[in-house]
């Protein structure tokens, strides 16, 4: 050991005690009552968030030992976040000659670094010729690059030694990443030089050895207390050491494990994944013994009762070698898990609710506080939905990204929309988003919106403006004045998305721009609007950064520029600067470290969440990582382990995980089945569960107090309003589905089509019908030369524009090529038996009923008059033929009821008795096409069977009393109905 160190100076805080509460408490007892010696105290931090959390629990304190008076506090730095003036604080830096030399360079502005870093990537890439790579992947990689430099500097690992890590054995593959690394000792630092700045990380450490030179050179003459400082950087345990060195310097670590023998400590210092291996490295490099390490304050550190489960926590912690002592751990009481609780949920969403309402009980507590401590960010966004439910706000202190803000989503739904040729989902979805306006009131803006997009449902328009103008009326004068003001708000920018080189400045200002005229309204400018609130100043200064960053960057292609925007857009994050809510708080880790809350629930305790699947590294192997002296992807492990670990520390502990993920099991934290295998050791399996009371509400949370099933929807419309008039397929809808006629025919309601529609089923068997229609009506007695080809020729006219579809192409016209090669055949063998053939024939029968007559109107495929006079009724089915049974029952009636016509000799140009009724099932596959009769041979039966239900049928709907039910018998129920969701039969089904 070395007795220059003052041990007594060197402490450590219980995990079982508030960090920074018990560190300002300290502190006011140093201070012993002296109003000044404690304003002449420097407290180095972590972070700045560590600052304003200490600076709050001395607020905190000003009431409890100071009577309310005021408090001068102590000067507070974050070391993680130093800057240029906060360096030389202590007053004693020298006499200033040597300030010229230890200038410090400004940090480079990251989105700056990032640019640059893509550019290096990109001219490497093309002097490589390795293959193309787009301006967004590429700066995927460059950010993976600064990841790697700021590593690099934080743990003193030198460019130059890259050449010595990937020997001419090994693959390929690490050669090529050699050569790419090579950019960064080569070019990157005359980058840097030209800028006249340096990489964050390498400025911190100068900046940090610069303090530490100075204090080492001129020791202040004041306290100095490093407090929750760790291990891993170098320039940092420098400075902790020239700390513990000083007369009144003091160093506070957090959560040091005080009862782990030499031997532990020996394991411990080999695996970086424990939670305790920092604080190792720092000890060892400070050469002293984690036994000359005291509690802090220890004149105020009584029993907090939550020892033994900590105790728990560390034995379940232990290094890998070690873990063989499970087997000798003596028996331990129950009360060791006291305010302690394990909930293992259903599924993610389960999880929130039980976070949720965990929390929401805390504040039945006065004055008690709580926070829900994950790394998991979609748990984090579904326990502050959840909470709203009693109208709770809270942040999730980790931060939202940008791209998930609405300014973010505007920003890019404007490039999708000027880049995609205006097609309608992104113009709908741009022209729907809160912050679009347009410069006219929003109420105008929103049915002008709602106009243009009744108009182009169904298939996309014609690219552009043209193309949206081209689908609208004369009538659709509001919709075409939003096309046209839409074109004005855009201005350049889809002219400059799809110019084959633009510099990024200039389409990042167009972009902005365009943006910024979107979102204006009649009484509001697009800057005020688009740039307001916490998320709207991070994309104002992200957007001015872009500008000012790119302004050498070589031009791009235009199309380009949306992927390179968003990839550098993900880096950027929107955090609130106080939090909604004064007791509740969802923290991520690195937010929570130094924290503590009455109640603290540990949620997302999988494994690959927390903690989370190591990082993979595209740069270095892990021997190459070591080689290079850099730390390996388990120390990432390590600090979450500690993080666990110290929040188990808390009053209450509630752990929290989700069984299942999108259907699919997961695995336990293994830090849970660490606990679980200690508790089996000390008899204690079993007694860690959940809390019954959370339990019972969460599984009643959305339970109603009764269950009273709505009756089934029975409309009964007067007979006026019923309709005297259906075609022979709505027919068959009335006998399947009743409230299909009323809500069609009554309400009049009808299905919009989709947006951006591809062609369906639907589609191209109308397509199918009209090729072979128009030939059948081209040719109704005999073949011409050359049939199959040119019925395949007023095919390609049927398909139109669905031939320019790869899916169409691909697989409906091969099978339609089939289907005519088929259909010629047939014809070929039928035509010598008939006259002659007609097609889409229209025709009508009435019939007399109560009401009044009805009309049943019917346009047939094709009907076929043979040379004795009679007529073979055919409909063409691309898709499945009725099914026996339903023809039987009499509810498949179609081709009846055009029996029916045709016997009444209502299809105009033809008449005669139907000897057969057929189906012609045209699938395209093999066989391509069969002739299904119906019938036995003779239809004159089975006509006269369907038009009589068929006359009972409309009988009874003219009487008013007769209701309009959903699919009345669930055997010949509908395969789809555009009208499910108002029939609502699932919610209808009577209560078991």
């Amino acid at each position: 050991m070395r007795p220059s160190l003052h041990p007594a100076r060197i402490f450590t805080i219980p995990a079982d005690r508030p960090f920074l509460a018990t560190v300002a408490r300290g502190l006011v007892a140093e201070a012993d009552g002296d109003p000044l010696k404690l304003s002449r105290m420097t407290v180095l931090l972590p972070t700045r968030r560590a600052v304003r959390s200490l600076r709050e629990a001395f607020l905190r304190l000003t009431g409890e030992s100071t009577g309310g008076a005021p408090l001068l506090l102590p000067r507070m730095r974050p070391i993680g976040d130093l800057d240029a003036d906060e360096l030389g604080f202590d007053g004693s830096g020298g006499d200033g000659s040597e300030e010229a030399s230890l200038a410090v360079p400004p940090a480079i502005p990251e989105l700056r670094r990032s640019l640059l870093l893509t550019r290096l990537v990109l001219d490497w890439n093309a002097r490589e010729g390795t293959g193309p790579l787009l301006p967004g992947q590429a700066a995927a990689l460059a950010r993976a690059l600064a990841r790697l430099i700021d590593t690099a500097a934080t743990e003193g690992a030198d460019f130059a030694r890259l050449t010595d890590l990937a020997p001419a054995e090994l693959a390929e593959h690490w050669q090529t990443v050699l050569r790419l690394l090579d950019i960064l000792p080569r070019e990157w630092p005359a980058i840097l030089a030209a800028e006249g700045a340096l990489d964050p990380s390498e400025r911190r450490n100068r900046l940090i050895a610069r303090q530490a030179a100075q204090w080492r050179a001129h020791p202040p003459h004041h306290p100095v207390i490093a407090a929750g400082l760790t291990g891993g950087i170098p320039a940092l345990e420098t400075l902790i050491s020239v700390v513990a060195n000083m007369t009144q310097g003091t160093v506070v670590l957090a959560g040091l494990d005080g009862a782990c023998t030499e031997t532990e400590w020996h394991e411990i210092g080999q695996d970086p994944a424990h939670p305790q291996y920092l604080l190792a490295g720092l000890l060892k490099r400070l050469d002293i013994d984690p036994e000359s390490v005291r509690q802090w304050p220890a004149e105020m550190a009584p029993a907090s009762g939550r020892a033994a489960r900590l105790a728990l926590a560390a034995n379940a912690l232990r290094p890998a070698a070690l873990t063989d002592a499970w087997r000798r751990l003596p028996p331990a009481s129950p009360d060791a898990l006291a305010g302690m609780s394990r909930h293992d949920c259903a599924s993610p969403q389960d999880e929130a609710v039980t976070a949720a309402l965990l929390l929401r009980r805390k504040l039945e507590t006065p004055g008690a506080t709580a926070a829900l401590v994950t790394p998991d960010r979609e748990l984090a966004r579904r326990v502050a939905t959840e909470l709203r439910r009693w109208g709770i706000e809270i942040d999730d202190s980790a931060g939202v990204p940008l791209n998930r803000t609405p300014p973010g989503a505007f920003l890019r739904l404007v490039l999708d929309l000027a880049g995609s040729g205006l097609a309608p989902v992104p113009l709908l979805a741009a022209l729907k988003h809160p912050l679009a306006a347009g410069g006219i009131p929003r109420e105008r803006f929103r049915d002008a919106a709602r106009r243009l997009e009744d108009r182009i449902r169904g298939p996309r328009p014609a690219p552009g403006f043209a193309g949206l103008r081209a689908a609208l009326t004369a009538e659709d004068r509001e919709a075409a004045a939003l096309v046209d003001r839409l074109a004005g708000c855009l201005g350049a920018l889809p002219d400059m998305l799809a110019n084959e080189a633009v510099p990024i400045a200039d389409i990042a200002a167009a972009h902005v721009a365009a943006a910024e005229r979107l979102a204006a309204t009649d009484e509001e400018s697009g800057a005020a609007r688009l740039w307001s609130e916490p998320a709207g100043e991070v994309a104002a200064r992200f957007c001015h950064d872009l500008i000012d960053a790119a302004r050498d960057f070589p031009p791009l292609r235009g199309r380009d520029y949306p992927p390179l925007f968003e990839a550098l857009v993900a880096g950027a994050v929107v955090r609130p600067a106080y939090g909604n809510h004064p007791r509740l708080s969802i923290w991520g880790l690195v937010e929570a470290r130094l924290q503590q809350a009455d109640l603290v629930v540990l949620g997302g305790l999988n494994e690959g969440t927390w903690p989370g699947i190591p990082g993979y590294d595209p740069w270095m192997s892990r021997q190459m990582r070591q080689k290079f002296e850099i730390a390996l992807p388990e120390r990432a492990i390590g600090i979450a382990a500690h993080d666990f670990a110290s929040a188990l520390g808390a009053p209450e502990v509630a752990l929290t995980r989700a069984a299942r993920r999108e259907g699919a099991p997961t695995v336990p934290s293994r830090w849970l089945l660490r606990l679980d295998a200690v508790l089996r050791a000390v008899g204690l399996e079993g007694v860690l569960g959940p809390d019954p009371e959370i339990g019972a509400a969460a599984r009643s949370r959305d339970q109603p107090r009764e269950h009273r099933p709505i009756p089934l929807a029975a409309p009964r419309p007067p007979l006026a309003a019923r309709p005297r008039r259906l075609s022979v397929t709505q027919i068959e809808t009335w006998l399947r589905d009743p409230y299909a006629i009323y809500a069609r025919h009554i309400l009049k309601l009808k299905a919009r089509d989709p947006l951006d529609a591809d062609p369906d089923r639907a589609d191209l068997g109308n397509a199918i019908h009209k090729a072979l229609g128009d030939f059948v009506g081209r040719y109704p007695r005999e073949l011409p030369p050359n049939a199959e080809w040119k019925l395949l020729c007023i095919g390609e006219a049927s398909f139109g524009a669905f031939l320019a579809r790869p899916a169409v192409w691909g697989f409906w016209w091969p099978r339609f090529e089939r289907i005519a090669r088929w259909f010629i055949a047939e014809e070929a063998r039928r035509r010598a038996a008939f006259a002659h053939s007609v097609s889409e024939c229209e025709g009508s029968l009435v019939v007399a009923a109560p009401g009044g007559p009805f009309t049943i109107r019917a346009i047939a495929d094709r009907i076929d008059r043979h040379a004795d006079g009679g007529l073979a009724i055919i409909d063409y089915k691309t898709g499945a033929v009725p099914k026996t049974a339903d023809i039987d029952a009499g509810i498949a009636v179609q081709l009846p009821l055009e029996g029916a016509i045709a016997r009444d000799g209502a299809f105009p140009g033809i008449a005669g008795i139907p000897a057969s009724l057929e189906y012609w099932k045209l699938g395209g596959g093999d066989p391509a096409g069969e002739v299904c009769p119906i019938g036995d041979g003779d239809p004159a039966a089975l006509i006269d069977g369907v038009l009589a239900a068929i006359r009972d049928l409309i009988a009874r709907f003219d009487d008013p009393a007769t209701p309009y039910e959903p699919v009345p018998n669930p055997q010949w129920a509908p395969r789809f109905s555009d009208y499910a969701q108002l029939e609502r039969l699932d919610e209808s089904e009577a209560e078991p």
